[in-house]
């Protein structure tokens, strides 16, 4: 499925999903000498042959820590997302079925207003939208989509890693990436590749420089990863429901790792540059958990965020309350959704709520209730 250009932000929007274990079962970093081979800017990030060689033992991991070569932010990263020697959880058989029956149930009075052929579609910025502020939300939806750097930088950036991460060898700079992922993206048939094409020189420069912070960012507080996690990069997920009169959607731009029978050993992770809404981020993730549940049965194991321009991490471990929780919370949203187009009734008052992104939105100047929390957040600084 393709992204719509709205999905575009100045944020880098990458969902990662990785699995990853402990020392003991799975290493994450080449061993020392390994190290001292590949030298400070690892050559290979997606390791060969020696990703074929069984996990390394307990006491091997003993001799050989597996944080050798790797910077702390690097190890970071590791020793928070990793199982730490613990089996991975498991869930019911019946968690899949359940969990589909609950929204199917619980939107079917929704769905009578939509056919196969004209679906509701919802996504994770629909969801943001109704549960954001609906009048700037509504606007938005009306205007014509236009590119610009701040906005390219995720796109642009994605692809650059996503290349980075299947480059065989010798390993690229980010400059090199970023402007293979530059020259990939002119050739392809998107809004943003037209843009591209057209774009002026300065916007052009502007956006490599901003992509290639991303990048560099990303290698150098992540660390490398293997084959064996199974890399694919865009990979989309589809549930649809009540007979396919409502599709939820979703792309997590990197994967590492599956579900193994009802073990759940996979970590979503978004990595994100600008400023953190760790709530709504969760959210975000946890839209997408519901859907790989209802989807393959399994949940993810665990749901991070990583803010790339902080080194910092956000994460939470996924159980069947939260899942309950992303349920409630994607069926009133696609309830007050449908509310606010006039599907189940004439069109609701859309609500006004006041946050940190009343500084960008464009109906700032005439929204004294924007202007108000803007004064208030800038008085409090």
């Amino acid at each position: 499925m393709a992204i719509s250009p709205r999905l575009a932000t100045s944020s880098l929007r990458i969902g990662l999903a990785v699995s990853l274990s402990t020392a003991a079962t799975l290493p994450l970093l080449r061993t020392a000498p390994e190290a001292a081979v590949t030298g400070a800017r690892q050559t290979e990030r997606v390791s060969d042959n020696r990703d074929r060689e069984a996990p390394m033992s307990e006491d091997a991991a003993q001799k050989s820590p597996p944080s050798a070569g790797l910077n702390e932010a690097q190890r970071a990263v590791r020793a928070r997302l990793g199982r730490q020697g613990a089996e991975p959880p498991t869930f019911d058989v019946g968690l899949r079925s359940r969990l589909r029956h609950q929204l199917e149930s619980a939107l079917a009075d929704v769905a009578e207003e939509f056919g196969v052929d004209r679906p509701l579609f919802i996504g994770k910025r629909q969801l943001a939208g109704v549960f954001g502020c609906e009048v700037s939300f509504l606007h938005e939806e009306e205007q014509e989509f236009a590119w610009r750097p701040q906005v390219a930088r995720g796109a642009v950036a994605h692809k650059a890693i996503e290349l980075g991460i299947n480059w065989r060898s010798p390993d690229p700079a980010p400059p090199e990436l970023v402007d293979a992922a530059l020259e990939s993206l002119a050739r392809g048939d998107s809004s943003l590749g037209g843009w591209l094409d057209q774009c002026a020189e300065v916007d052009r420069a502007e956006l490599r420089g901003l992509a290639i912070n991303s990048v560099a960012a990303f290698f150098d507080c992540w660390p490398p990863l293997q084959r064996r996690w199974r890399p694919a990069t865009e990979s989309s997920s589809r549930v649809e429901l009540c007979g396919g009169r409502i599709v939820l959607g979703g792309k997590t731009d990197l994967t590492l790792g599956r579900a193994e029978g009802t073990a759940a050993d996979k970590v979503i992770v978004d990595l994100k540059t600008g400023w953190r809404q760790p709530r709504a981020h969760r959210d975000d993730l946890r839209f997408y958990a519901l859907m790989e549940t209802v989807k393959l049965g399994t949940p993810p194991r665990k749901l991070a965020t990583y803010y790339l321009d902080s080194a910092d991490l956000d994460d939470e471990e996924v159980d069947e309350d939260l899942l309950e929780v992303a349920l409630r919370r994607t069926v009133d949203g696609i309830r007050r959704y449908a509310e606010l187009h006039g599907h189940l009734s004439p069109a609701a008052e859309p609500a006004k709520r006041p946050g940190p992104p009343c500084r960008w939105c464009a109906l700032r100047g005439d929204c004294a209730e924007g202007q108000e929390h803007l004064a208030q957040a800038d008085a409090e600084r």
